[in-house]
């Protein structure tokens, strides 16, 4: 199913043995357009303490009661590795967590979640050991982001404008993931004030070029005058796969699903 980042802010996250906290932000990889954590708000329970939430512990989410169910009990959060929220999160930060929850990394492989397509493991059969080890931190100090690190925050990432191939137009306002296997599948654009009468459009996570951490801009090779024309996104309708062939077919794109299952949609309608 998918669903909305900003429907996702403020889900409460609830463990075996209670809430956790409520759902503050995302981090996503941008080359491969993962959701790779959750940011928990823990409240008083745990000293206003962010936390992260890894898919792999999510066993399911529910959109009507905004709760998401997470196989953790409070005290592995409580003793989970300490979040820095005022840097990136760098691969050794990773590390040291996906070692603590015994979960397989999710880099180095050939799918989004390394060997698998979905954030699904085996707990008995990840032994800590069998992860790399965390690397030595940066030897210079800096403000940047590491450059082999590609996380960003959804929280962040929102407002950034989107660099055409003739120009800039709209920002983006929200990020639309697929609850299964947590891939972005498209950006939200509002662009209400570049044309009158405008709105808000998705752009294919697959159709940016790259997200620009100094100039706060998604870019891609579309243009304005394609984006203009395009179908609208209406927030408050559900995202059917009917919808997202028309658009595909609109930019003479290819969908993330099979020509197949694209051709029944169309020929059921």
């Amino acid at each position: 199913m998918l669903r909305s980042i900003k429907d996702l802010h403020g889900s409460t996250v609830s463990a075996s043995d209670g809430d956790i906290g409520s759902v503050s932000q995302a981090y996503f990889d941008d080359e491969s357009w993962g959701v790779r954590y959750l940011v928990v708000e823990t409240g008083n329970w745990l000293n206003d303490r962010q936390v992260l939430v890894s898919p792999y512990s999510v066993k399911h989410t529910d959109p009507g009661s905004s709760s998401v169910h997470v196989g953790l009990s409070r005290q592995q959060v409580r003793d989970s590795p300490m979040l820095d929220t005022h840097k990136p999160v760098s691969r050794q930060h990773e590390i040291e967590y996906l070692r603590y929850y015994s979960y397989p990394t999710y880099w180095g492989g050939p799918n989004l979640w390394g060997m698998g397509a979905y954030p699904a493991y085996d707990p008995t059969g990840v032994p800590p050991d069998a992860l790399p080890e965390a690397p030595a931190g940066p030897t210079l100090h800096t403000n940047k982001p590491e450059p082999d690190v590609h996380l960003r925050s959804t929280n962040e990432v929102k407002g950034y404008h989107l660099k055409t191939a003739d120009g800039s137009i709209g920002h983006v306002s929200d990020f639309i993931y697929d609850d299964t296997n947590w891939a972005i599948r498209y950006l939200v654009v509002e662009a209400h004030n570049w044309w009158p009468g405008g709105k808000a459009v998705l752009i294919a996570a697959h159709w940016i070029d790259g997200v620009d951490w100094f100039d706060s801009t998604v870019s891609t090779a579309l243009t304005r005058d394609i984006i203009r024309d395009s179908p609208a996104y209406d927030d408050s309708m559900p995202i059917e796969r009917h919808y997202e062939v028309v658009l595909h077919r609109f930019y003479g794109k290819h969908g993330y699903w099979s020509d197949a299952d694209a051709d029944e949609r169309i020929a059921s309608d």
